[in-house]
């Protein structure tokens, strides 16, 4: 609070409410103290700023793509903390090393600041700017530790390592290293290798149990079991009915009379002879494998034989009733275990191979290592981020500032806001409140509310990408001028902070009041609109009813010809008197117009032209006036994810700055005869000077010029007398 007392803030009026001016470093240290509702805005995104964007990422400490109050207060004071002078912040120039506190973070930094000129070649330099830590690779060579615990494949040279760090790369994704480079962190490390130490402790089970005695032919033996179970499942069982009673043993055999109808019939198909018993009962417990079988289900047994007892007993002409049931349990227990598969991540992108070698060579120790081994150096390579941090905000601390704690940047035109992305030019107009956006729908349902007239356009660059984008969107506000033919689908030119020129297209358009002088306009724009429009429906319909006359005219040809009615003089008479009794009406209308008008002083007849145009474009103009007032810059950056504080109006005079008309050259030359201009038409102007020639006619036989004639006083006096 003594603070707050002791710091004298200065303000200025712009967009609708007061604004705080930054102008020396006591203002910034003050800055804590400031009450936040006097700040211009309270977040704002780290996209589609014209900023430096490694800067701003320093600022986001939680990476989480936006940047609010509090952490730009942090930055403040982590700025002011390593100057000697925080004046050099309101200055252009690089970072001089003698701007350095003498603390010891401020000899940590000037240190760093050594070892890096040393690299660039100017060991005996005083400054560094931007540019010289532009390229991390310079600072953070790949094949060297840089203390930021995440190792690239180019760290190690151990080829075993380095697929390794690939196969983690290709299974959970890269991190980016100080040097650019995709590299993992200890963190991903010890996810793939949980991952993958599930994997191996499945296998693991399947080893210990057995069920890898099928070794990669499992999956086909256990279906070759499951094609021929229930078969060999009947065989045991028709066997221990034999045993349990002597009887059964030629009735569990196939039957002669089965047998006999068998042999009337086509035995090619053997379908017929499957649903005999597998073999005789006569074999005991001893079900034979290659002889005196089923022939219908011989390939069977002969695919069971080879994928299943032979991997387990070896070749053998027989199989016994324990051995079955020593094959059945294998497999159910293989068939539960695979039921049991880890769902792992990683084994959607290597093979299980792969992933069990990785656990077996013990690999996750050595990355884990090797993170360690980058971590040795983290106070010296911190060091050089800090330093790079520090160089950045001392050129672009106070633009931010600028353009978050107030709109000074923006309303003062001495230099565009870092949220305006550059010139649009359109329908002779250039456009400079342009804004980068996202996604153009969910940006036009929050930017409606600003009042103003927006254009939505898709940028595109083909072959010429700028920052890695060949395509953006934009969004446009028109605050002069008129609206012309802008709508969708007209296209523009786009001029981006860069100086990059780019195709724009009108995708979509937000109507709202542009200026007060096309709202004058615009009631006579739409009656013009509405009757044009009527006559051409009604030249289209009497187009289209002619056609179909003649259309239906030419297919009666060759029949009998229609009688031509008899003329009704009768009805055409009612006809004409009905038009002159139209012409007379309008005729005596328009006269009691212009008597009307001629009988006023010379002085009041501007007057009442001027009261019938306030009638018919007051109400317009009026409500073109209040939006205009309510047009406000807020809702088109809230949109694109700020947070803006204040009203942030944008005036009409501030919106004729904003946008642009076409102008020529002062001293220009121009010739005003357009050989291409389309002619004019005498006749109607000679139809109006009839009507107003037979109006005055009209009005002069009806002694609307002629003065009234004065009563002398003598005839008055009897006239008098007699009434008294």
């Amino acid at each position: 609070m003594t603070q707050a007392l002791a710091h004298r803030w200065r303000f200025f009026r712009a967009g609708g409410f007061d604004q705080v001016q930054l102008e020396t470093p006591a203002d910034l240290a003050a800055l804590r103290s400031l009450d936040q509702k006097l700040w211009a805005s309270l977040a704002c995104p780290v996209n589609n700023l014209e900023l430096d964007r490694r800067m701003l990422q320093y600022i986001d400490l939680n990476n989480d793509g936006r940047i609010r109050a509090p952490e730009m207060l942090d930055v403040v004071d982590w700025t002011l903390a390593r100057l000697v002078d925080p004046a050099v912040l309101f200055h252009d120039g690089p970072l001089q090393l003698s701007s350095l506190t003498d603390d010891a973070v401020g000899a940590r930094l000037r240190l760093a600041a050594q070892r890096l000129l040393g690299v660039l070649g100017r060991p005996d330099g005083e400054s560094l700017t931007p540019a010289d830590t532009a390229d991390l690779a310079k600072l953070f060579p790949p094949h060297e530790a840089n203390g930021d615990g995440l190792v690239p494949a180019t760290f190690t040279d151990d080829a075993e390592l380095k697929a390794a760090i690939a196969d983690i790369i290709a299974s959970l994704g890269a991190q980016t290293d100080r040097s650019g480079e995709p590299a993992i962190g200890a963190e991903q490390i010890t996810t793939f290798f949980d991952q993958a130490r599930q994997l191996h402790a499945w296998h693991a089970r399947a080893a210990e149990q057995g069920l890898d005695a099928f070794g990669e032919g499992t999956v086909a033996a256990v279906e070759a079991l499951s094609a021929v179970r229930a078969k060999i499942d009947d065989y045991f069982t028709r066997v221990a009915m034999a045993e349990f009673d002597p009887r059964a043993a030629a009735l569990m055999n196939a039957r002669e009379e089965e047998l006999v109808r068998l042999a009337s019939l086509s035995l090619a198909d053997a379908g017929e002879v499957a649903g005999l018993p597998l073999a005789t009962v006569q074999h005991g417990d001893e079900l034979p494998l290659s002889k005196s079988l089923n022939p219908a289900w011989q390939p069977a047994i002969d695919a069971f034989r080879q994928r299943v007892v032979v991997p387990v007993y070896g070749e053998q002409d027989s199989l016994s009733r324990e051995q079955w049931q020593h094959l059945v349990a294998l497999c159910g227990n293989y068939l539960a275990w695979r039921a049991e598969t880890p769902n792992v991540a990683i084994a959607d992108v290597l093979e299980r191979g792969r992933i069990l070698e990785l656990v077996e060579q013990g690999a996750e120790a050595c990355l884990l290592a090797l993170v360690e081994e980058d971590k040795t150096v983290a106070e010296a390579a911190d060091g050089l981020v800090e330093l790079d941090k520090l160089i950045r905000l001392r050129h672009g601390l106070v633009m931010l500032l600028r353009n978050f704690v107030s709109f000074q940047a923006f309303y003062s035109r001495q230099e565009k806001a870092v949220f305006q992305a550059g010139v649009l030019y359109i329908d002779g107009k250039s456009c400079e409140l342009v804004v980068e956006v996202d996604n153009v729908e969910a940006h036009a349902k929050v930017a409606a509310a600003s009042d103003c007239f927006l254009l939505y356009c898709a940028c595109t660059r083909r072959g010429e990408p700028v920052r890695g984008k060949e395509s953006l969107n934009i969004v446009v506000a028109v605050t002069a001028g008129g609206e012309g033919d802008l709508q969708a689908g007209r296209h523009g030119l786009f001029y981006d902070r860069e100086g990059n020129d780019w195709d724009a297209t009108v995708v979509k358009v937000v109507q709202h009041a542009i200026s007060i002088r096309e709202a004058f306009w615009s009631p006579y724009r739409r009656v013009s609109k509405l009757v044009s429009d009527q006559v051409q429906k009604l030249a289209a319909s009497r187009d289209a009813d002619m056609v179909s006359k003649t259309a239906a005219k030419v297919g009666e040809t060759g029949a009998a010809a229609t009688p031509t009615p008899a003329f009704d003089i009768a009805k055409f008479a009612g006809i004409f008197a009905a038009i002159g009794l139209a012409v007379g009406a309008l005729g005596t209308a328009l006269a009691a117009v212009v008597t009307g008008i001629l009988s006023l002083a010379l002085w009041q007849v501007p007057l009442l032209l001027l009261c019938v145009l306030l009638a018919i474009s007051g109400p317009a103009m009026l409500l073109a006036w209040f939006k205009l007032r309510r047009r406000s810059l807020g809702p088109i950056l809230d949109g694109n994810g700020w947070a803006v504080n204040a009203q942030a109006r944008i005036s009409i005079p501030f919106g004729t700055a904003l946008t642009q008309m076409a102008e020529l050259p002062e001293g220009s030359d121009r010739a005003l005869r357009d050989p291409y201009a389309n002619k004019s038409l005498v006749w109607p102007w000679i139809l109006a000077l009839l009507l107003a020639l037979g109006l005055g006619y009209y009005a002069w036989s009806n002694g609307v010029f002629s003065p009234e004639p004065e009563v002398p006083a003598e005839a008055a006096a009897p006239v008098d007398a007699a009434a008294g």
